[in-house]
Formats: C-alpha cells, structure tokens, sequence
C-alpha cells in the first residue's frame, strides 16, 4: 500500500497530470491520458512503455 504522502507527490510521466489510486486493483490510474501503472511489491512502475491503456 501507498502512503499519503507518496500519492500526493506521484505524476503521471507522459502529460505530468494527477494520478488516481485504485486500492483494490493496487493500480494507478490517469484518466487523461488513459493508462494504467501497476504497482509491484508496493513499487509504482511508472514507465510509460509499461503501462497500460483503458
């Protein structure tokens, strides 16, 4: 899980835009640019090339 502070400072990579935190896919979420970052072993992968669209 992620903490308060971490979310509050996460971007999304590709247009710099707030991320939403899905708890319960354990996901991060940008609704601007349609992608989706996981989060592995409570580390958000946060490469673009790695992401995925929704």
């Amino acid at each position: 899980m992620l903490s308060d502070e971490m979310l509050r400072i996460l971007a999304c990579p590709k247009c710099k835009g707030s991320l939403e935190y899905k708890k319960e896919k354990d996901e991060l979420v940008c609704n601007s640019c349609r992608l989706i970052y996981k989060i592995k072993d409570d580390i958000p992968v946060m490469l673009i090339d790695e992401a995925e669209s929704f």
